[in-house]
């Protein structure tokens, strides 16, 4: 038996297995989602608030007190900028390059598991696809088995072939939607982080000017 006999008794199998398998992965598809969805929820703040805490604690000399409201909160913004209050007196460089590695990691936390919905969104159009040529390889041999007549098995296969892709079009949207949709988040959430971060870095720099000529 050749390659081409095997792969024709695989197709005739039939293309019922592919939409079982694009529902299986729609299902993990919308698990990833939901969970994606409320880890970003529980991690929200109202920044412009926080902010205006934070930087009126620090005008007040009160780093303490500002690494104390910030601990309390369980949002990335408010932990990327905490790295950069550990330890106020290495200056403010080295709180630059604290707040760049704690950006990374909260980063990381929140595109966690993002590529499995990409994935699937990218390539369930392409397994319904497959889904499609294995129905139409079963129609063409339903109708060499029913001499070029025009048969309720022949249609069945027909259609078959095409509601696997609609399948795998239907999976795949929801996924690019919410796969884009989180990145907006995750990339609206490191901008703000970003901006509070460099004002915090002023206020540091403010605190600690650097002499650059000889001192009398």
């Amino acid at each position: 038996m050749d390659i081409q006999q095997k792969l024709t008794g695989f197709a005739m199998m039939g293309a019922t297995w592919i939409m079982w398998l694009l529902v299986a992965l729609s299902i993990g598809g919308i698990a990833v989602a939901l969970e994606r969805a409320i880890y970003l929820i529980r991690t929200s703040e109202n920044v412009r608030k926080l902010k205006v805490q934070i930087l009126a604690l620090l005008r007040q000399g009160d780093v303490a007190g500002a690494r104390q409201r910030l601990e309390r909160s369980s949002s990335h913004v408010a932990v990327i900028v905490a790295a950069g209050l550990q330890d106020p007196g290495d200056g403010a460089a080295s709180a630059e390059e604290r707040m760049s590695g704690a950006m990374q990691i909260a980063k990381l936390r929140m595109e966690r598991r993002l590529a499995f919905l990409g994935t699937l969104g990218s390539n369930a159009p392409f397994i319904g696809l497959l889904g499609t040529v294995i129905g139409i390889i079963r129609a063409f041999h339903s109708l060499n088995d029913s001499a070029g007549k025009v048969t309720a098995g022949l249609m069945a296969d027909v259609g078959e072939s095409l509601v696997a892709t609609a399948i795998g079009i239907l999976v795949a949207l929801p996924a690019i939607a919410f796969f884009n949709t989180f990145q907006r988040i995750i990339k609206v959430r490191l901008g703000r982080a970003d901006a509070f971060g460099k004002e915090v870095l002023a206020h540091l720099k403010a605190e600690r000017p650097v002499i650059t000529g000889p001192v009398a």
